[in-house]
């Protein structure tokens, strides 16, 4: 149940189109619905302005099914994230609309059109680092966000980040993927969400190297999220870019 399903409800029941009894009962599954194994956040989009993302991993092809199909009966754009060959079989076997977007290992189901608000700008310092840009881009756009991407802008070579200053000056928000959000901290007056990668040579220790780096930044403005999380990076970006946007 998301908030314009609830406005429609709402304005059936004052227009008298719809009993009150009616109205409680399209309601009375909320907020959770108890699968057993996954209790349903059916009150996410309510909250948050967008529904509950299933997070694949660890969870069998048949758990992360059972949870979609719920979340579909009453939601758009529904967010499966770490999507493996198994589950992305299992959703396709489903009949329920859909699109998978592999780089970002990631599944929309039931994707719907939006014009997105505001702007985030997704940057990535490396192409070893697009499988986690291309999360966020994903996941920021399905929630929707207006994104632009602006891949491979490394700090081996600062001179293919310098010619988008302009546009990460309109943005409400970046998210930095890799070695980059120290140098457009020190560039911008926007916020950098800076997301640290596993990809890398000895002594990164698997994005550690790169985590405990952007931690310790002497840039102001950078907040950060863990290892590979593209889809957390993503979600704060969407609160910051859709209160700028109400604001402006």
């Amino acid at each position: 149940m998301d908030r314009e399903k609830v406005r429609e409800l709402l304005d059936a029941v004052a227009a008298g189109a719809l009993a009150p009894e009616q109205a409680m009962a399209r309601l009375r599954d909320l907020p959770v619905e108890d699968l057993r194994f996954a209790r349903v956040d059916l009150h996410r989009s309510l909250r948050h302005g967008v529904p509950e993302a299933v997070f694949c991993q660890g969870k069998t092809p048949a758990q992360v099914l059972a949870i979609v199909t719920r979340l579909a009966k009453a939601h758009d754009n529904i967010l499966a994230t770490r999507a493996d060959a198994a589950v992305i079989a299992a959703l396709e076997g489903s009949g329920l609309p859909l699109r998978v977007h592999a780089e970002a290992r990631l599944v929309v189901v039931k994707p719907k059109a939006q014009e997105g608000v505001g702007l985030i700008a997704v940057v990535s310092a490396g192409t070893s680092d697009v499988p986690v840009a291309e999360e966020a881009a994903v996941t920021a756009e399905a929630m929707g966000n207006r994104v632009e991407r602006l891949y491979d802008c490394g700090v081996a070579g600062l001179h293919r980040l310098v010619p988008h200053l302009d546009r990460l000056n309109e943005a409400n928000a970046i998210i930095a993927v890799g070695a980059l959000p120290s140098v457009i901290g020190g560039l911008v007056d926007r916020p950098v969400i800076a997301v640290p990668t596993s990809v890398g040579y000895g002594a990164s220790f698997g994005g550690v190297a790169a985590l405990l780096a952007m931690l310790n930044s002497c840039a102001p403005g950078i907040s950060v999220v863990n290892i590979d999380n593209g889809y957390g990076a993503a979600a704060q970006a969407n609160q910051i870019n859709k209160l700028a946007s109400k604001i402006r």
